[in-house]
């Protein structure tokens, strides 16, 4: 069993796990007690009433924060002709069709972020699933990195769009981005990933949806924000 650090020691010092904290004030105290030198990802937990057992209850989609995530995200679109020049010209960092599949396929390269395709290639990248879906790397059509419009696709991954996605215990991890982050720019990113998750809420969820949500930072530990704001 890990040992905690004195940093961390220190930080979960300052942090009342009785308190459920305003989104504001836990995300102010994220930024104080992080404890790492760099400059670390504020990452939330969101706990949802559902049985991700059941095809009807997953949760999965993707939503473009107003002030992205403080990382620069590597693209890749599957696309010939003039969607891979659109593609090019939209920003995209590699850009390919079958010769790109079989480089990943026959090399196991996997130097990107985010993967777009377009509809016709999904033949070819298709293949990858085993590759590609364990890391959540796999184009869908549900998180919009399945498109004849790649141009778009690219410009909101850039502009810092993230996907979401439940576990298995219904739980939804995403980051809102970084401790050098104003706290405004974070709770406006909290605010919009909360709402995208309210509106993904299946029609078979019972009871409360939203459970409960934690937020932290990278090396730092969990703090408990109040539900009330988003009921």
């Amino acid at each position: 069993m890990s040992k905690k650090g004195k940093k961390l020691k220190d930080a979960c010092k300052q942090i009342d796990r009785s308190v459920l904290y305003d989104p504001v004030d836990a995300l102010e105290l994220v930024r104080k007690v992080a404890p790492a030198r760099f400059d670390e990802t504020v990452e939330v937990a969101v706990r949802l009433g559902v049985d991700p057992r059941h095809a009807d209850q997953q949760v999965r989609g993707a939503v473009v924060l107003p002030n992205g995530t403080g990382k620069e995200r590597t693209v890749l679109v599957f696309a010939k002709g003039d969607k891979a020049k659109e593609a090019e010209e939209a920003g995209a960092d590699f850009v390919g069709a079958e010769d790109m599949a079989a480089r990943i396929q026959q090399e196991g390269w996997l130097g990107f972020d985010v993967a777009i395709a377009t509809p016709d290639m999904m033949g070819a990248v298709g293949k990858l699933g085993r590759i590609l879906g364990p890391r959540g790397l796999m184009p869908n059509p549900k998180t919009g990195t399945v498109t004849f419009d790649v141009s778009r696709a690219v410009r909101e991954v850039k502009a810092g769009k993230i996907e979401y996605r439940v576990d298995k215990a219904g739980i939804v991890h995403s980051p809102i981005g970084k401790v050098s982050f104003d706290v405004e720019k974070l709770q406006e990113n909290l605010n919009t990933l909360i709402d995208a998750l309210i509106r993904a809420k299946p029609a078979t969820a019972k009871g409360q949806y939203l459970r409960s949500i934690a937020v932290s930072s990278t090396m730092g530990p969990g703090i408990k924000v109040n539900l009330q704001v988003w009921r």
